[in-house]
């Protein structure tokens, strides 16, 4: 037997209903706030992403999927989608577009990650960029939308962590310091801080090894050493996130995994997801298009929703939310009254009532099939309510039947549904 490859899975009925609910409330929440849809590749030139990423990231390092392709070409399968956004922000000139560009992207990304609670080798990203703009308005946004696409697909008791990680004014000096102090307790930490303690000092405050924890939270604050521009940006958010309401945690161990962050950095974390808690996470990117080869400044913030994670979280606040619901199941008994069912269930649907019909003329295993699969109401269609035009519909939680024509059917059904749905 052919099973899924390890880090996969199919996601089967009635989870994919709560897939569909995030993504149309994320759809939403993007329409309102003028983010329009881009779709890039499943897998681009490696050298994107090295140059991009960063090529002491664990991404590029350890977790990517390249393969040459017959033209000697290094490709890789996208382990993310900023870089790849970037890349065609640059190609396809969209600079040249008046005010802030915002994009979303919805798609599977891949990394040869170690699977675990929520985390999977093809997994899925709801995210967004807003590119042009150095101002911390448009972080405050940022921040603001997500936050609306969480409340939206029904997640609640969620908290945001906010940083700032400096610029390439100030951060060097801080990148000393800490090197200066890693010297002395990286040989205690674990085998990535220490080659990250000489190779890129900054990713072993992304380190997730609990015994290293105590050791990082030690280490000097970045942001006791922001320069005045970074340190004013960085008011100017916490300013712009009280006025709209937004509670915050400003975590100064928060530096996100990939390069080309700088200033503003956030992660929004959830209790249902256990110690690997992190639903989301994005920043600014100011010299991404830099790095990966353009000459045109492109200002930029984005993040990126871990949907695998997010629809966990979901469920499990809402666990029968979204149990498939039927209506009405058509009970036909006889040949005639198979025939007509067709147009029946479509005058039923047409009003926008999930039917079903039984494969089965016999009326006593018909109602036992509506039964199980939780039908509302069975709909008996016989040779006297097609003479008569009208029909019994029974209640399959109180037993009761009601003689009714189709339109008064419709009515009724639709009626109990919307009472049942407030």
């Amino acid at each position: 037997m052919i099973s899924a490859v390890k880090g996969t899975r199919d996601i089967l009925p009635p989870a994919s209903a709560v897939w569909n609910h995030v993504e149309a409330a994320a759809r939403e929440v993007f329409r309102v706030f003028n983010y329009q849809e881009i779709r890039t590749p499943i897998f681009e030139e490696t050298a994107l992403f090295v140059r991009g990423v960063g090529s002491d990231t664990d991404v590029v390092s350890k977790e990517m999927y390249t393969f040459q392709d017959r033209d000697g070409s290094s490709l890789t399968l996208r382990p993310e989608a900023t870089a790849s956004v970037m890349r065609a922000y640059i190609e396809h000139r969209l600079d040249q577009i008046p005010g802030v560009k915002k994009y979303y992207y919805i798609g599977p990304m891949f990394r040869r990650e170690r699977p675990q609670k929520g985390r999977f080798r093809q997994f899925s990203q709801i995210g967004a960029e807003a590119i042009g703009s150095e101002s911390p308005l448009v972080d405050a946004e940022v921040i603001e939308l997500v936050i609306e696409i969480l409340k939206r697909a029904g997640l609640s008791g969620f908290t945001l962590l906010l940083n700032s990680i400096g610029d390439a004014n100030c951060r060097p000096a801080y990148l000393e310091l800490l090197k200066e102090r890693l010297r002395a307790v990286a040989p205690r930490m674990c085998g990535d801080c220490q080659r990250r303690a000489v190779t890129n000092p900054l990713r072993v405050l992304d380190c997730k090894v609990p015994e290293d924890q105590p050791i990082i939270a030690a280490l000097p604050s970045i942001v006791d050493h922001l320069c005045g521009p970074c340190s004013e940006h960085f008011a100017a958010v916490r300013k712009q996130l009280d006025a709209r309401g937004i509670g915050y945690q400003v975590t100064p161990r928060l530096v996100r995994g990939l390069d080309y962050y700088m200033r503003t950095t956030f992660e929004i974390t959830h209790g249902a997801l256990g110690a690997q808690n992190s639903v989301l996470g994005g920043g600014r990117y100011d010299g991404l298009a830099e790095s990966i080869g353009s000459r045109i400044a492109a200002p930029g913030i984005g993040f990126s929703i871990g949907e695998d994670r997010l629809v966990m979280s979901v469920e499990a606040a809402h666990p029968d939310a979204f149990k498939p619901v039927i209506d009405v199941f058509l009970a036909p008994l006889g040949e005639a009254a198979e025939l007509a069912s067709g147009a029946i269930a479509a005058e039923l649907r047409a009003s926008g009532l999930v039917v079903e019909r039984s494969a089965d003329r016999k009326l006593k295993r018909a109602l036992e099939v509506a039964n199980k699969i939780g039908a509302r109401f069975a709909l008996i269609v016989g040779d006297d309510e097609l003479a008569s035009g009208s029909f019994q519909l029974k209640n399959m939680t109180t037993g009761e039947q009601r003689q009714l024509k189709i339109d008064e059917i419709a009515g009724l059904c639709s009626d109990r549904r919307s009472a049942a749905d407030r």
